[in-house]
């Protein structure tokens, strides 16, 4: 399921496609066709709404935030270095940071993305990048 979140997070906050993401859910679902929670996310196609629904009904006493940080992680940085424009990053950065479960959203490398950009405001590009370098690689053994 951890897996899941992160690729309904990102396709909600358009980073990757609706497809990728519903690709994984069907992929998910053919393997486990009685999880209620999986069910449920199939018939939704509004992605806002799917994502207040797994977010309210994720089982967080078993959610590994390791495995979800080294997913998330990884597709940031193919982000990343795909990106032309730190700002633009930046603003995603941010608004992913506000549809994370707010049990993790204060903690590392996550909290992060909430100020990373801060130096932007006195054009400290240098500083940004730092940050998000650090963030981008903060599960990489």
């Amino acid at each position: 399921m951890e897996e899941l979140l992160v690729y309904l997070i990102l396709s909600y906050e358009k980073i990757i496609t609706y497809d990728l993401y519903q690709k994984k859910l069907d992929l998910l679902f053919m393997e486990s066709p009685d999880n209620e929670i999986l069910l449920n996310l199939e018939w939704e196609t509004d992605i806002k709404r799917a994502l207040i629904y797994a977010r309210a009904n994720m089982d967080y006493q078993n959610f590994n935030y390791k495995i979800f940080g080294k997913i998330l992680m990884s597709n940031l940085k193919e982000y990343y270095d795909n990106c032309q424009d730190i700002n633009i990053f930046a603003n995603k950065m941010y608004s992913l940071w506000t549809s994370l479960p707010s049990y993790i959203q204060n903690e590392e490398p996550f909290w992060t993305l909430s100020y990373a950009d801060d130096s932007l405001t006195y054009a400290d590009e240098e500083q940004v990048c730092f940050l998000y370098k650090k963030i981008l690689n903060y599960y990489v053994d």
